[in-house]
C-alpha cells in the first residue's frame, strides 16, 4: 500500500496571468512550496525536491525541504528515491542533499537540470514513462516544460497523480484551462482532459486550497 504525504515547506505568491491565459499581471495568487513523499515498504519515494531559494518571488513561513522533512522525523538520507517532475529551480535545486536517493528525470529535463546534480549521484533517465515502485509510475506530458511529468500513484482502488506544475491550482482544473506558463499548450489541455475526468485525484504542488 502506497502512503501519500504532502511536505509543505513556504508559503509565495505568483501573478495570475501565470496561472491562466488572460489573468492579470498585476494580481498576486497565493500558492504553497510542497513536494510529496510516497512511503512504499521500505522505500521513500521523493517527488519533486524543492528549492532554497525563489528569484524575483517573496516567500514566508520558509522552512526548506530538508528542514521540513526532519520535522516528520525523515533524514536526507532516508530517501530512497528522488522523482523530478521537471527541472524547473524550484523542483531540483535541493537534489544534492539526497545524495544516497536513485534519482529519475526525464531525458530532456536532464539536460536543462544536470547543473543541480552532482556528477557521483546515481541517474536514470527515461523518454516517456518510468515505473519506479509498485504502483508508482512517471510519465511524461510535455505540457509545463518540454519534457515535464506527473506521477501516478495507485493506493488501494485511488489513483492518485502528482501533478508538479502541469497546473498550478484548482482553477485550472474546475475551468478546464491551460496554465498561462504552458510549453506546449495542446498538451497541458491533454493533461487536463485525461486527469481531470475525475478518474484520478489531482494533488497540486502549489494548491491545498481543497483541504481547508
Amino acid at each position: 500500500m502506497n502512503e501519500i504525504i504532502r511536505v509543505k515547506y513556504a508559503d509565495s505568491w505568483i501573478p495570475e496571468s501565470w496561472v491562466f491565459e488572460g489573468g492579470d499581471e498585476a494580481k498576486m495568487v497565493p500558492i504553497v512550496l510542497s513536494v510529496f513523499l510516497v512511503k512504499n515498504g521500505s522505500r521513500n519515494i521523493l517527488v519533486d525536491v524543492g528549492c532554497e531559494t525563489m528569484p524575483g518571488l517573496k516567500t514566508a513561513n520558509f522552512d526548506g525541504t530538508v528542514t521540513a522533512l526532519e520535522k516528520m522525523g525523515i533524514l536526507p538520507q532516508d530517501i530512497t528515491d528522488v522523482v523530478i517532475t521537471h527541472a524547473h529551480h524550484d523542483h531540483i535545486e535541493c537534489v544534492k542533499y539526497f545524495e544516497q536517493a536513485e534519482i529519475y528525470i526525464q531525458n530532456e529535463e536532464y539536460e536543462r537540470g544536470k547543473k543541480y546534480i552532482p556528477e557521483h549521484f546515481s541517474v536514470h533517465l527515461f523518454e516517456e514513462e518510468c515505473q519506479i515502485a509498485e504502483g508508482v509510475r512517471t510519465v511524461k506530458i510535455g505540457g509545463h516544460t518540454r519534457g515535464s511529468c506527473v506521477v501516478e500513484v495507485t493506493q488501494g482502488s485511488a489513483r492518485y497523480v502528482l501533478c508538479g506544475d502541469e497546473c498550478y491550482t484548482f482553477y485550472n482544473l474546475k475551468n478546464k484551462v491551460a496554465t498561462g506558463s504552458s510549453f506546449y499548450k495542446k498538451k497541458s489541455e491533454e493533461f487536463i482532459r485525461k486527469y481531470g475526468s475525475g478518474e484520478y485525484i489531482c494533488l497540486l504542488c502549489h494548491d491545498m486550497s481543497h483541504l481547508k
